[in-house]
């Protein structure tokens, strides 16, 4: 049988539930699945483990939420709300839409097991509807008609969220798996001879000098230089045509 969930609007309003003196709560169940997921990763994330890391009975946690699933989609929720704190528009489109570009990525590098659990869901909840609203008013305040407007949000978003899933699962990677990974550039790639590989030979330098870093703040320039080229395309232009693509 499956177990009764409290709606989340109820469990604002309800009184605490104590156990072993520790006042239980949805934030307390997210801030320790969190450290969880930074100590053991995601199998390291276990209603038994959650209790036991709590000090309440496992059970407990369906008070809150409808299963660990549930739990996750509250972590990433959480994580928007991060990237959010703080961040208020200046009227600036370009350079409001590169902060909260920059926040959301440097929110989940923060918990990297998290962000590789969450960037790609879709919970529905407050903070990621307030980002997705912060983001909307951005580009529409800017001048974007709302076709194009939604165009660039999927695209912004989705490259956010994408490059901190992958950023974060090198940062999640064992140490001398993450070192050796870096060792490549220097120990291969720069190393090859200009006689057979004469263009990763010419710019070896560079390469060796960049991949081992994000690639996030320069992709985000570009995407905000195509916003850019929207909102004041070239004489007898037409604005970017509105391409299909998979929702995050």
């Amino acid at each position: 049988m499956a177990k009764k969930v409290v709606p989340e609007g109820e469990r604002r309003r309800r009184k605490p539930a104590k156990a072993g003196g520790v006042v239980l709560s949805e934030r307390l169940y997210i801030e320790t699945a969190l450290r969880m997921l930074q100590e053991h990763g995601r199998d390291g994330l276990t209603v038994r483990r959650l209790g036991a890391a709590i000090g309440a009975d496992p059970s407990s946690l369906y008070r809150y939420f409808r299963s660990t699933d549930d739990l996750l989609l509250a972590v990433g929720d959480e994580l928007a709300g991060r990237a959010l704190r703080g961040w208020a528009p200046t009227g600036d489109w370009r350079a409001d839409l590169r902060e909260l570009g920059l926040r959301v990525h440097s929110a989940y590098l923060a918990h990297p097991q998290a962000a590789i659990l969450t960037a790609s869901r879709v919970s529905g909840r407050s903070h990621e509807i307030a980002a997705d609203e912060a983001i909307l008013g951005v580009l529409r305040t800017a001048g974007l008609p709302d076709a194009e407007a939604v165009r660039v949000y999927h695209a912004f978003i989705d490259q956010a969220l994408a490059f901190a899933a992958l950023d974060a699962a090198a940062l999640a990677l064992p140490h001398t798996a993450r070192a050796a990974d870096e060792a490549v550039w220097q120990a291969t790639y720069a190393r090859l001879p200009a006689g057979t590989h004469p263009h990763i030979a010419a710019t070896a330098p560079r390469l060796v000098a960049r991949m081992n870093t994000s690639a996030y703040p320069t992709a985000l320039e570009m995407l905000l230089d195509s916003a850019a080229a929207a909102l004041n395309p070239a004489p007898g232009g037409a604005r970017p045509s509105d391409g299909a693509g998979a929702a995050r």
